[in-house]
């Protein structure tokens, strides 16, 4: 099966560019619905932080460390790198003993326009706290000293990544089919569309037992705190905010996006082909349209799908439309 046509833009009455991609809904039974090949092996990148962080909470790390919900929503996130951010994790990091050399994750400048804007009008260097990723390494900190492992707990054959492929193997019901190395250096899984909607199905409706209880307290973490877990004018915390805890949603690198439904016992994957964010945005914003998670008149979703595109006087030059079949 090939990609489906999901998002197409439009100027002067042409369709000028296609997304393609896979979409997968998922319940604890199956395929619901589905766009494209639900068999397309993806990397699921950043938007799999959540089964990563599953041994830090399964372990008992999280309790002997005194994590709260900030912590673990943080342990889910690519956050901004503001101070909200930063300063949460930097204190984590002190109440293991630790410090920014501690972490592997490498340095980069912050997403937040404040955060970017001091540190480069002070000349000052971004640490690895400012990476997106800094909170979910702090998590693979915590469980490392849990587990009395050594420092190098990025590297494949690490137990933290051992107890995190176990996971990611167990929630999505498959063998990973081979690794990369994602961006924060951390092996990267790979698996289906079929088999990432499958676990976040898993993390929608929780069965008993110290997993599901995992699952739960990591999407409730998201759920309570979406600005920790990407940052102000991000998709992830705007979308997650616009459906007042109904939703969890989190994006990944090179367009894959999941979405959590616990009400409606539902998981959602999706990967859009040429690895652009605008297609995996408005992507996900339609689909909460399509499964009554957002009203298709919420400014959240003109953002992301349905509002003109203007040029830098103003101009409205085209527009985004859900391609036809997509939703259904």
């Amino acid at each position: 099966m090939t990609a489906a046509r999901l998002i197409e833009l439009w100027r002067g009455g042409m369709r000028e560019s296609t997304h393609l991609g896979h979409v997968v809904i998922a319940d604890a039974n199956g395929i619901v619905e589905a766009w494209g090949n639900p068999g397309a092996v993806i990397y699921p990148r950043s938007s799999c932080k959540m089964i990563q962080a599953l041994p830090l909470v399964e372990s008992g790390a999280a309790d002997q460390a005194g994590l709260g919900s900030e912590h673990l929503a943080l342990a889910c996130a690519s956050h901004s790198g503001g101070r909200i951010h930063t300063e949460r994790v930097a204190a984590w990091l002190s109440g293991l003993g630790l410090d920014d050399s501690d972490l592997r994750c490498g340095a980069h400048l912050p997403a937040d326009p404040a955060e970017r804007k001091r540190l480069v009008c002070s000349d000052e260097s971004p640490c690895q706290v400012h990476n997106n990723c800094s909170g979910k390494h702090a998590g693979f900190l915590t469980l490392k000293r849990h587990m009395n492992a050594g420092p190098e707990y990025v590297e494949i054959d690490h137990p933290v990544q051992r107890a995190v492929r176990r996971a990611f193997e167990e929630v999505t019901g498959e063998v990973a089919t081979g690794w990369g190395i994602d961006g924060c250096s951390a092996p990267n899984f790979a698996c289906t569309v079929e088999g990432l909607a499958h676990a976040m199905a898993g993390f929608a409706q929780p069965a008993a037992g110290k997993r599901g209880q995992a699952q739960r307290r990591l999407v409730e973490a998201m759920l309570a705190h979406p600005e920790l877990v990407a940052g102000e004018g991000r998709a992830c915390t705007e979308l997650m905010r616009a459906m007042d805890g109904r939703a969890a949603v989190k994006t990944g690198a090179e367009a894959v996006f999941v979405g959590i439904l616990p009400e409606r016992g539902l998981g959602v994957a999706l990967k859009i082909a040429d690895g652009g964010t605008r297609g995996a945005e408005a992507a996900i914003t339609a689909l909460m349209v399509h499964l009554g998670l957002l009203e298709e008149a919420h400014p959240v979703v003109q953002k992301y799908l349905t509002a003109p595109l203007r040029n830098w006087r103003g101009l409205a030059t085209g527009e985004l439309r859900r391609a036809e079949g997509f939703p259904s």
